[in-house]
């Protein structure tokens, strides 16, 4: 067994205690997308820039959180954050949710041009969960499999119990619905050096450094392609950031690769294997998995050999 996460001192195990549910079900829409690093990191930096077009949110971040002097450390924080919430024991993510907050009750200040901002605002914290999800969603789309609009609008639905847990009031149904919060924002939104110097950590590797290198810059590339072209044009992000043929080919042979390669001591397998379920169960047919599911859920159907969880 892997050694559990670490968030902030916290021991994260997402291989027991046994049987302890997560607030998602194995056959969500999340479990399938999350476990991919590829449409987690596009999908990661995508959600950023949609924050950082709003001074409030850019703000915050830059100047309340260790992004700039440690890149890494603060990819790795909430990466981690974002699997407990969809792999982890249940008991688990309250508590990291509940740091999480506690972490946002201090940041609180005012933007360049003086306009108070606070990170539990519910306008702001409404965003930036809808930001996470946009992202994360439309670079599993984009650059691992496409999903159909039911799937979509699936995956939404989903997300909105534990957008509750961080303090979320509104969260959106549909690509529709984020769409329209969007637009509500839209002339808030301004171009920074901060969102050119946040890229610029992103291409030079700093944020995500086990990634092979010729994928650091495409990944800001494709980031920027998953920008509604309102955002894109709003945060001046021009022609040197267009997504190319072989940025586009790289990210999806990564992608595809990724989806089918389990590893045996990441969130993915780890939580599989606590609920009961093959630690590959995510990396199996879509139709082998749905078995299973059926299988675990009612153990008067018998399970074909070779698809017992697996320590």
């Amino acid at each position: 067994m892997a050694e559990p996460s670490s968030y902030l001192g916290w021991k994260i195990d997402y291989a027991s205690p046994p049987g302890e549910p997560a607030y998602l079900d194995p056959g969500s829409v999340h479990w399938r997308i999350y476990k991919n690093p590829i449409a987690l990191a596009v999908g990661g930096v995508a959600a950023v820039l949609l924050e950082f077009a709003d001074a409030r949110i850019r703000s915050g971040v830059w100047d309340h959180s260790t992004y700039k002097a440690d890149p890494i450390g603060r990819s790795k924080r909430t990466g981690i954050a974002a699997m407990v919430g969809v792999y982890g024991p249940q008991a688990a993510a309250r508590r990291v949710i509940q740091g999480v907050t506690n972490m946002h009750t201090r940041v609180v200040g005012n933007t360049p041009k003086g306009e108070a901002y606070k990170a539990l605002d519910p306008e702001l914290l409404d965003w930036v969960s809808a930001t996470a999800g946009y992202g994360f969603l439309n670079a599993y789309d984009r650059f691992v499999a496409p999903l159909s609009e039911a799937e979509k609008t699936r995956f939404y639905g989903e997300a909105g119990p534990i957008a509750r847990l961080y303090g979320v009031k509104s969260s959106p149904g549909s690509q529709a619905d984020f769409m329209a919060m969007m637009d509500r924002l839209a002339p808030r939104f301004e171009p920074h050096p901060i969102v050119e110097e946040f890229l610029a950590i992103i291409q030079s590797g700093k944020a995500a450094p086990n990634a092979p290198k010729f994928l650091h810059k495409a990944l800001a590339r494709a980031a920027v392609s998953l920008l509604p072209p309102i955002v894109r044009q709003k945060l001046a992000l021009g022609r040197e950031y267009d997504l190319t043929l072989v940025d586009t080919l790289a990210l999806k042979a990564a992608g595809k690769l990724a989806d089918r390669i389990p590893v045996k001591g990441s969130p993915p397998c780890q939580a599989s294997a606590r609920l009961g379920l093959p630690y590959d169960f995510l990396y199996r047919s879509r139709a082998e998995q749905k078995r299973l599911l059926e299988a675990h859920h009612n153990p008067l159907i018998p399970a074909k050999a070779g698809t017992q969880a697996e320590a």
